[in-house]
């Protein structure tokens, strides 16, 4: 289903998955420890060949009450990944609750990389010289 549809005595409330992507990705990216989300090559093409703006690194599946998040992300350098991603998978799942009014029945996550900030990398190059 490409839109969520909540029924109540006024009329339908229709939540469209790009919306919910579009919280994930932000509640993501606010989260400490996440250098940026990831986009996947199929991401890319679908992209290219759809005219659809899909939002990098996350995906979603919006049933009529319910949805699930899958997140693709890059984690700083030295934070310890599963509390990154425990906290991130709170995070996510508040802001979609919070805004949408949706359960979260999951919040599934692939750490696709590890980033170095930028004086971290700086310090790293000059020592392997």
């Amino acid at each position: 289903m490409t839109e969520e549809q909540l029924m109540n005595q006024e009329g339908n409330i229709r939540i469209s998955d790009d919306v919910v992507a579009t919280i994930a990705g932000l509640a993501a990216l606010e989260t400490p420890g996440i250098a940026a989300m990831s986009g996947g090559l199929s991401e890319g093409w679908a992209k290219r060949l759809s005219g659809k703006n899909v939002q990098k690194g996350v995906s979603v599946e919006v049933g009529h009450l319910e949805t699930a998040i899958d997140l693709r992300i890059v984690v700083l350098y030295g934070m310890p990944i599963h509390e990154v991603c425990r906290q991130l998978q709170l995070t996510v799942r508040e802001a979609v609750q919070n805004m949408t009014g949706l359960t979260v029945v999951e919040v599934n996550i692939k750490v696709e990389g590890v980033a170095f900030k930028d004086e971290e990398l700086d310090e790293i190059q000059r020592v392997v010289r």
